[in-house]
């Protein structure tokens, strides 16, 4: 048994549980019921390591327990042939070996094509990323609700295909990766900025998106966006140790001490990219990395080369058509042709309506007037971004933003006597 002071127990749980569901779901092939069941196998971790210790293998402890809910759902549920296969399953080997991943597995079982692209993502975020049904929500922009049940539908369409607990085969994984790709790339971003708590950075998340990338890239080496994907989160973590201050507070990027950005993976991230780009496939996430390696290959934000920026995001534009990028794309036109440039093509987003209510869409405004001289403008757009934002390092950086601003607009007050 390991003490609890040597191990940090919900980063552990968090690491532990979709391999655990996959073992789990490798046995039983009944999806709703074994997560319930890892559900309560990590209840009772959380609740009696802080006090025993942790096992010396917390991941056979864990699918033991889950296991015994299982056996005791199928006991009660089925009739005497499923009763029989359990008996069978329980004097069997049921731990898989230590070098199998079987996250790596339910990843992509999860982004099986019987699912729709939404569908499929939603369940593998909730499966394998542990994220809330209020995050996953967040991330794609719809009520919480309407995401309740859009995963709940995965589940039971998982459930009567019949989906084999394997890696698929070379043809099919081409029509998984997509959607593999874009869950990896939401668990990051949802890691390295999270979208609700006290938090701005859930490191485990971001850890494990990267470690499974490096999975699907090892699965994968000739595939460029692979690579691409990669080389972003690794250009994008490096800056991870400058983001925040002692006390948790967000640092933006302009603030940033660039002396702590880790240039090794900077480093990493700028040779995959190099090589991804070489194999003349260009993908959305190259170009978000190339934009990513040129804010981190200039030494002083006055050095950011805006131009090639613009240009990159103009590129990505043609391929996606997410509101987040045409408002990266706004911030990137101001910082070249002025603050008005960026605000004009905030319009079209107000039109679009994705981004209607969402608290980056009301901070970059507020920034744009800011920088525009409309201070007035800038506090009650700070304000109202600090009112929608449900992180509260974000939620406090807007608030000194709009308090700060709000200083400056009294100063510029003429006195009367």
């Amino acid at each position: 048994m390991t003490r609890p002071s040597d191990i940090t127990y919900e980063h552990l749980l968090r690491e532990l549980a979709p391999q655990v569901l996959g073992a789990v779901i490798r046995r039983w092939r009944e999806f709703g019921t074994a997560e319930d069941a890892v559900q309560e196998s990590l209840i009772a971790a959380a609740v009696q390591w802080p006090r025993e210790g942790v096992p010396d293998n917390p991941r056979a402890w864990l699918i033991q327990v889950a296991s015994r809910r299982m056996t005791d759902y199928v006991r009660s549920e089925t009739a005497r042939r499923q009763r029989e296969t359990v008996a069978a399953i329980e004097h069997s080997e049921i731990y898989q070996p230590a070098h199998q991943d079987d996250t790596l597995i339910l990843l992509f079982m999860c982004c099986h094509p019987a699912l729709t692209s939404s569908s499929a993502i939603a369940l593998t975020l909730r499966a394998v990323g542990g994220l809330s049904t209020a995050e996953i929500a967040s991330a794609f922009l719809v009520p919480e609700a309407t995401m309740a049940q859009r995963i709940s539908r995965a589940k039971q369409s998982i459930k009567a295909s019949g989906v084999p607990f394997q890696l698929p085969t070379v043809e099919d994984r081409a029509s998984r990766l997509k959607a593999v790709l874009h869950v990896l790339y939401l668990i990051f971003n949802e890691g390295y900025t999270s979208s609700v708590g006290p938090h701005l950075q859930r490191l485990e998340l971001s850890r494990e998106a990267i470690r499974l990338t490096r999975s699907v890239h090892t699965l994968l080496p000739e595939d460029a966006e692979v690579e691409g994907l990669l080389a972003l989160m690794l250009l994008t973590d490096a800056r991870r140790p400058a983001r925040t201050g002692s006390d948790g507070e967000l640092i933006p990027l302009t603030k940033q001490d660039r002396a702590l950005w880790d240039q090794k993976q900077i480093s990493e991230g700028i040779a995959l990219l190099t090589t991804a780009l070489s194999k003349g496939s260009i993908g959305a996430y190259q170009l978000q990395a190339a934009i990513a390696a040129l804010h981190d290959e200039a030494a002083r934000v006055e050095d950011t080369d805006w131009p090639q920026i613009v240009a990159l995001y103009e590129l990505l534009k043609r391929m996606s058509d997410n509101p987040m990028v045409m408002l990266n794309h706004a911030i990137a036109v101001a910082m070249v042709g002025g603050p008005s440039a960026g605000l004009a093509l905030l319009s079209a987003l107000d039109a679009d309506g994705r981004l209607n209510g969402h608290h980056r869409l009301d901070a970059v405004r507020a920034h744009l007037l800011e920088m525009a001289g409309e201070l007035e403008a800038a506090v009650t757009h700070y304000r109202r971004a600090a009112s929608r934002t449900t992180s509260s390092p974000e939620r406090n950086y807007l608030a000194a933003q709009a308090a700060r601003v709000g200083d400056r607009t009294t100063c510029d007050v003429p006195r009367t006597t």
